[in-house]
């Protein structure tokens, strides 16, 4: 193709591409519609025979665009109107002394907007140079989302209900529906027992009220505050007039401490326990990492593994604890390193015992959570464990070597095609560096390309209930990233690993606030904390304030019928309110 265009391109060089679409055009016309021969046609428009020939094969074959594309409606490209429209005026304003700034804001009053940087490129045009002075300061953005400016909203302080309106619109009502559960957690006393610190103006738990309302609204960082600081639900859920910007909640988790979150934790697990929202008797755990990737350059974090970019990566490693019975999280913590990040399943076993009483019964872990000799002290705490081997090339060459007739087809009780798989199990295994004998089962089946090694030092449990309990942790590891993408948990808060302690020990509080009210909901007992947030926390409404009670007046949506079904109670007093109830009504 390139040798035939340079053939008929030859004698085009020197002319206009208009032209030679107007001359190629004339060429194909004699010969279609007057019946010229390729030679006869190639003569009279400067063409040789085989360049005429080509010309033709390229036109049959559409690669030739003889006319112009019809232009889009608008200004022809290059050209602006409007600043042409408005150029006598912008040089006529700056030899009155005035700045792209003012004359941006001067035509814009006149009903000829024009932004700042257009009236630059047209002084610049013009021989104008810059204004040695800076801009006059502008007045406060009247909209208070505007981001990286101070707003005209007032200061935080603590909600007056005598100077707030009888009734106010909100596009979030539905966050004040996790009210009465925060209430049954006894949410002052948990934040009393771990010592959280308040300031003159702001008691602790209406600044942990702040920053819980960012995770249950899915407000991605502390510095997106501003989107919540013109809507009253926000700031009557953290008791709130206004909610503290972002550079009063960062700097007060600057004065939080890894103990605080620990101490909280434990006062809550033992809400959840007494509420049902975690189980005391079972106490079978699944224990996982998870790395929180941070985007831009610090050398003080060190790399781990980030499963969502297949690579090590800069990032703050966290821990949790998710309760295998009711699938909650019971426990979080993002102030480990490489060096102590194995002993985290004696840490949780730890907390656990000073909540409940007593160890955990059973942890379920990935490979890469512990190492053998932390198992060892868990068989000699008495804590069953049940985790993967790693494939070292002489177990691969053991699992090669078994044939057919070594394994044992069991059933479980799960959907799929992979619910009938085969099991050789080895009552006594030694290991490296764990003291004794490991029960091993070498699994096939499972929806994996390589055999599944599972080890455990729990010799009663049945081969068909171990198998299923650790397929069952696929599912597990499904709900924990559910988790972490309704409350943001993946987004790094900072590069201090005690601010991000905070930000999972907040994602912990959510997801037990979200799982009760879940359990009020009739049919939504196995939904995602997404599900939750987006159709109901996010309700709009009316805020209505009496001496007597606040009434949240909730508008109708396609899940109002829920709603209306649900278990809410009639009635609830609010500490932080001053005891004034909460009550829901149903536009």
């Amino acid at each position: 193709m390139a040798a035939r265009s340079a053939q008929y391109q030859g004698a085009e060089w020197f002319i206009s591409p208009q032209q030679v679409n107007q001359r190629r055009y004339e060429a194909l016309r004699a010969y279609f519609t007057e019946g010229l021969t390729y030679a006869e046609a190639g003569e009279r428009f400067g063409y040789t025979r085989w360049a005429m020939i080509n010309l033709v094969r390229d036109h049959r074959a559409g690669k030739l665009e003889l006319f112009a594309q019809p232009r889009k409606p608008g200004p022809a490209p290059g050209t602006a109107p409007a600043r042409e429209r408005v150029r006598g005026q912008v040089v006529k304003l700056r030899r009155q002394g005035y700045s792209t700034y003012e004359i941006s804001a001067r035509l814009s009053a006149e009903g000829t907007p024009l932004n700042r940087t257009s009236v630059a490129e047209v002084l610049a045009e013009e021989g104008f140079g810059r204004l040695l002075r800076r801009p006059e300061p502008q007045a406060s953005s009247a909209s208070p989302a505007t981001p990286g400016r101070d707003t005209s909203l007032p200061a935080a302080k603590l909600l007056d209900f005598a100077a707030w309106p009888g009734r106010l619109d909100t596009t979030r009502a539905g966050l004040l529906l996790a009210v009465p559960d925060l209430v049954s957690l006894d949410l002052p006393a948990l934040a009393s027992d771990a010592g959280y610190p308040g300031t003159r103006v702001i008691p602790a738990i209406s600044w942990l009220l702040s920053l819980l309302a960012l995770k249950l609204t899915r407000t991605r960082r502390v510095s997106h505050v501003d989107d919540l600081l013109a809507d009253p639900a926000a700031a009557l859920f953290a008791g709130l007039a206004v909610l503290p910007k972002k550079t009063a909640l960062t700097e007060y988790s600057y004065r939080l401490s890894h103990g605080h979150q620990q101490k909280f934790l434990a006062a809550l697990d033992k809400k959840m326990i007494g509420a049902g929202l975690a189980t005391a008797e079972e106490a079978v755990f699944d224990l996982d990492f998870h790395a929180v990737m941070h985007w831009g350059r610090d050398p003080v974090l060190e790399k781990h593994y980030v499963p969502t970019r297949s690579q090590r990566a800069r990032s703050v490693l966290t821990f949790f604890a998710q309760d295998s019975g009711t699938h909650n999280l019971v426990c979080a913590s993002a102030d480990l390193s490489k060096a102590t990040q194995a002993r985290e399943a004696i840490a949780f076993c730890d907390h656990w015992k000073a909540v409940s009483g007593s160890d955990p019964k059973m942890l379920i872990m990935d490979q890469k959570v512990t190492t053998q000799e932390v198992l060892g002290e868990l068989d000699g705490r008495g804590v069953k464990f049940a985790t993967l081997r790693m494939r070292s090339a002489s177990l691969v060459k053991y699992i090669n070597s078994l044939a057919g007739k070594d394994y044992t087809t069991i059933t479980l009780d799960r959907p799929g095609p992979h619910n009938k798989p085969k099991v050789h199990e080895d009552p006594a295994v030694r290991l490296t560096s764990y003291p004794g004998t490991v029960r091993q089962l070498v699994v096939t089946g499972l929806g994996r390309d390589q055999p599944t090694v599972i080890i455990t030092n729990d010799d009663q449990v049945k081969t068909r209930a171990l198998v299923q309990q650790y397929a069952r942790r696929m599912t597990i590891e499904q709900r924990l990233a559910e988790i972490i993408r309704a409350f943001c948990a993946d987004a790094l808060s900072s590069t201090v690993n005690l601010n991000v302690d905070l930000d999972v020990m907040l994602a912990v509080l959510a997801q037990a606030l979200t799982a009760a009210l879940r359990a009020r909901l009739p049919g939504y007992a196995a939904v995602t904390p997404d599900t939750i947030q987006r159709r109901f926390l996010e309700t709009p409404g009316q805020i209505i304030t009496t001496p007597e009670a606040v009434t949240i007046r909730l508008e109708r949506r396609a899940f109002s019928p829920v709603l209306r079904s649900a278990d809410l109670p009639p009635a609830t007093p609010v500490p932080w309110w001053q005891g004034r109830p909460i009550r829901y009504e149903f536009a």
